[in-house]
């Protein structure tokens, strides 16, 4: 009570959808086992609705949804896949933008003789250069990772033209949205992607990861979870066993979801009016709640803004490099009952790119649209004090 979180690019609150599905699965299904008995196939069939859910929200089919640990786990499972499909003669494109989870586990692939080329940040603008890209692309390339938005520059990338460049030499697309969905759930087949990944915690959900990979990518791909799992296409990333719960959980997600369209929009909008107009409302929100913070530190003495000082290009999660300790901003925001963060968000090569010592970092102000243009005003005057 009382307090602003203004933290969410490290996890958003989990909206009550998803507590109440999390309780009735533990008091009612938290069992091992099959459809013989009554509470073994309600679990399954709660775990099944997660992945049909998800599947109508981000415009693919259901066997394209993988559901993991985590972002950074599924990533790893993928990039072992990818181990055994590539080696010398193949080039894998990393950027320097990405949090590492995206980015690290891709660079050891070298150790399987892939070149790994780096597409790199232009330090000026906190950005990537399409330019710069096609410059690394060509027939060797077999897949391009990149982030869809940086948890530390905040700034949409052209994640279409991305995908369509690195289709036209036969790469792969790889984008990390974790940064990304909590302000716009994506719809997947629009943007050309093979593979996209978020992780539910930071959209109001249980500590989860989704991973798309398309299913003709999928295919071509070995199976990293047990053999005899092999006609089994949602294991075939999975080496280990789901959390039942969580997963079944996220339905919660998509509830709440489509409980905002409803409440805002109504209840006639089907897909993908449905997640198109709910993106415009809460971009139009976010803005705003966005805007007057930029204007407070846009020109500020001591002050930069990494990346875009236009609230318009970019989703409300505001890294600032401070003459202050980063630390030290963030601890007199709590004594004001603001929780904000400081550090490199494991984003370690783009704060060093930027020129930053990374174990000092930046001040990161990250908002979702269940902020208030009351709770923007207080960060205002909070950041006023402090700075």
């Amino acid at each position: 009570e009382g307090w602003i979180h203004a933290q969410n690019a490290g996890g958003s609150w989990a909206c009550s959808q998803v507590i109440d599905r999390l309780t009735t699965f533990y008091l009612d299904t938290k069992v091992q086992g099959g459809d013989h008995f009554p509470a073994g196939a309600a679990g399954l069939a709660a775990q099944d609705r997660a992945r049909s859910a998800l599947a109508r929200w981000l415009g693919v089919a259901p066997d394209e949804v993988h559901i993991g640990p985590s972002t950074a786990a599924n990533t790893t499972a993928l990039a072992a896949a990818f181990g055994e499909a590539l080696g010398p003669g193949d080039a894998a494109i990393v950027t320097n933008l990405d949090h590492e989870a995206n980015s690290g586990a891709w660079r050891d692939l070298a150790a399987r003789g892939v070149q790994v080329r780096e597409w790199q940040v232009d330090p000026e603008t906190a950005s990537l250069s399409l330019d710069d890209l096609d410059a690394l692309l060509d027939d060797d390339v077999a897949l391009v990772a990149f982030p869809h938005v940086s948890n530390i520059v905040g700034q949409v990338l052209p994640v279409a033209d991305i995908a369509a460049r690195a289709h036209a030499v036969g790469a792969v697309a790889i984008a990390d949205g974790v940064a990304a969905a909590p302000h716009a759930i994506p719809d997947v087949d629009a943007l050309g992607v093979d593979v996209y990944l978020f992780s539910t915690y930071k959209t109001f959900g249980p500590h989860q990861g989704v991973m798309v990979v398309r299913r003709d990518l999928a295919q071509r791909l070995p199976n990293q979870g047990p053999f005899f799992y092999d006609d089994v296409p949602e294991k075939w990333f999975l080496p280990a066993g789901p959390d039942h719960a969580q997963v079944a959980a996220i339905v919660g997600v998509t509830a709440y979801l489509d409980g905002l369209v409803d409440h805002h929009l109504g209840s006639d909008l089907q897909m993908p009016d449905r997640r198109r107009r709910l993106t415009d409302v809460v971009t139009a929100h976010e803005d705003r709640l966005l805007a007057p913070i930029l204007d407070l530190v846009r020109n500020r003495p001591g002050v930069v803004v990494a990346g875009t000082p236009d609230a318009t290009t970019r989703v409300p999660t505001l890294s600032l490099v401070t003459e202050q300790d980063p630390a030290a901003l963030a601890a007199a925001l709590a004594d004001r009952r603001i929780m904000a963060a400081s550090g490199h968000f494991h984003a370690w090569r783009l704060v060093e790119a930027l020129g930053i010592e990374p174990t000092r970092g930046v001040l990161r102000i990250s908002l979702v649209h269940y902020n208030t243009p009351d709770e923007s005003r207080r960060i205002v005057e909070g950041l006023d004090a402090v700075l």
